[in-house]
């Protein structure tokens, strides 16, 4: 099923693309042979970064990326929470807390918030809930519209925590339309095989960054182009 917003059409990936998620770990391949490469991107100020792991992963998915960024100078953090089991209002406040006792702990210094998939739901609403917390949002394969109904585990996910899709669909949309105000960039790729690609633009934040890349979706988080995509965004903004 698709559904229009905005003029944006929202689909769930095709099972094409969902079948080349077996290629994932090229993206590691590609970016460990880049990664001299990649060291010589502009070097960062310090700043305070949590990164949010996706929909049944944990601190270890983001683990490449994390070293990555502390090799470009970035006081990165987990999320601390454990695996991502789609708990999303509890997580958001957990997150919340997360955040809010971090910036409290190294003197009130807003933090980045890195989100793949799921994980960049969490990290979008804790910027609308702590402005003054949250310095900036990235987000890689996120799915901003629709929440899970325009996914590749839409229907498992929706039969597993008793949702009606449609209806979740209008309270996503409900929350977007209060936008926030923090700098934004949503990383997608129209070949991910869990989430729909027109679902990870944002359409809602004028100011909103949309990049596309070429990655599978379990690959975004260790891809070389990602990782420029990051580096220079969060360069960019010192």
């Amino acid at each position: 099923m698709s559904q229009s917003t905005n003029n944006v059409t929202f689909k769930a990936p095709s099972k094409f693309n969902t079948f080349k998620e077996i290629t994932a770990p090229l993206d590691w391949l590609s970016t460990l042979g880049s990664l001299p490469q990649l060291l010589t991107l502009p070097k960062g100020d310090g700043r305070p970064i949590i990164l949010v792991p996706g929909y049944m992963a944990d601190d270890y998915s983001m683990a490449p990326l994390k070293g990555f960024l502390r090799q470009m100078n970035y006081d990165c953090y987990n999320w601390e929470l454990g695996r991502n089991h789609g708990d999303v209002d509890q997580d958001i406040v957990r997150l919340g807390a997360r955040t809010l006792k971090l910036f409290e702990e190294i003197g009130q210094t807003p933090i980045t918030l890195i989100g793949w998939s799921l994980g960049g739901v969490l990290t979008r609403e804790v910027a609308r809930l702590f402005p003054e917390c949250v310095r900036e949002v990235i987000t890689m394969g996120t799915p901003i519209s629709g929440g899970p109904k325009y996914t590749a585990v839409g229907k498992r996910y929706a039969k597993r925590k008793n949702l009606d899709l449609d209806s979740f669909e209008l309270h996503v949309l409900e929350r977007n339309q209060l936008g926030f105000k923090q700098p934004v960039t949503s990383i997608y790729s129209k070949s991910d095989g869990v989430v729909g690609w027109q679902a990870s633009i944002d359409i809602y934040n004028s100011h909103a960054r949309n990049i596309e890349v070429k990655s599978t979706h379990m690959g975004l988080g260790i891809n070389p182009k990602v990782w420029e995509i990051i580096a220079m965004t969060l360069a960019s903004d010192e």
